[in-house]
């Protein structure tokens, strides 16, 4: 890489926040893997970081809590890209100290004169279908959901919103359903095994919604590509100079989705359902005491969570490691029985 400055040049440093989570460690092994790339692994636990070594001469532990940045400014500065995962949700507090205060102070220790790129984690849950952000999120959002939204409408403004790609990955796979993998398991993952038990159910319940999904190995593909690449102005039409990119695979249907995962477990599934609309699922929650909150009801009656476009690797040039749900079951480990 040639230096702004014009004379010589060095490695890309890359720093990685989150680096010991499941998308974190799928990054970190990627770009390990597939770069020169020296990597700087922001972090609070060293012993999770499983898929590279510690002592490795291109690996630089900065260990810490992301609100308390400052003992690790100097490092920060000497950053070219910045891949921002880490997040936080669950407490109010936390949430808005991680997910924005933390943000602007991470921005304002980068160097304007190395800093190249930063790729900024959000979540597409606060998204409409044409990528723009959706009112009821900073409306009535969890906390996690708010502050995204917030932190969002604070980078489109930020002085550095043309260096910035903000990913919006949809439903998160990662990991397998038993032991065995170096990297993290994600919720949804995890999941999986949990919701096999309740298939018995699902296969009688039709439900009218699509979603999109993607694999944290395909997230970081895209996210090695575009920070080994170098950094153009937003290419994407109808936004501002900040790049916005959904991360997910083709949308599939809840029926679909019931569908294969009966096929993959072996499980018969009748060829007709009780189809759960709006009035009857409302029944459901009050008959069985569910809390649900402003958002939830929201998401119930959305829907649909699908946007255009949407970007897996192949919009890249590149192959996704699990482009179906078929492939995903099958990474995960899920037995068939």
């Amino acid at each position: 890489m040639s230096s702004p400055a014009g004379g010589g040049s060095r490695p890309q440093r890359i720093l990685i926040t989150g680096a010991s989570g499941c998308v974190g460690q799928y990054i970190t092994e990627q770009l390990y893997r597939h770069s020169d790339a020296e990597l700087l692994l922001l972090l609070r636990d060293p012993a999770k970081l499983k898929v590279v070594s510690a002592d490795d001469p291109r690996i630089t532990l900065l260990v810490g809590d992301l609100r308390e940045l400052t003992p690790h400014a100097g490092a920060i500065a000497t950053a070219t890209r910045i891949i921002h995962t880490a997040t936080a949700w669950g407490d109010p507090l936390r949430a808005q100290q991680v997910n924005v205060d933390a943000v602007k102070q991470l921005l304002a220790f980068t160097s304007p004169v190395w800093l190249e790129q930063v790729i900024y984690f959000s979540t597409a849950s606060i998204l409409d279908r044409q990528l723009q952000l959706l009112p009821e999120a900073a409306e009535f959002g969890t906390e996690y959901i708010q502050t995204k939204a917030l932190c969002l409408q604070q980078l489109e403004a930020h002085p550095l919103a043309a260096k910035i790609v903000a990913v919006f990955p949809t439903l998160v796979f990662g990991g397998q359903v038993g032991p065995g993998d170096c990297h993290p398991t994600s919720y949804l993952t995890a999941g999986i095994r949990e919701a096999t038990r309740w298939l018995w159910l699902a296969k009688w319940l039709r439900a009218e919604a699509s979603f999109h999904f993607i694999h944290a190995a395909d997230i970081a593909l895209v996210c090695a590509h575009l920070a080994t690449q170098p950094h153009q102005p937003n290419p994407e039409p109808n936004q501002g100079a900040l790049r916005r990119l959904v991360l997910g695979q083709a949308p599939i249907s809840v029926n679909a989705t019931v569908a294969q995962l009966c096929r993959w477990r072996r499980s018969w599934q009748p060829a007709f359902g009780i189809d759960l609309q709006g009035w009857l699922i409302e029944a459901l929650i009050k008959l069985l005491r569910i809390e649900v909150n402003a958002w939830d009801r929201f998401s119930i009656r959305q829907r649909h969570f699908v946007h255009e476009p949407v970007s897996p690797p192949e919009r890249f040039g590149l192959v996704s490691y699990a482009p179906t749900l078929q492939a995903v079951f099958e990474t995960a480990g899920l037995p068939h029985r």
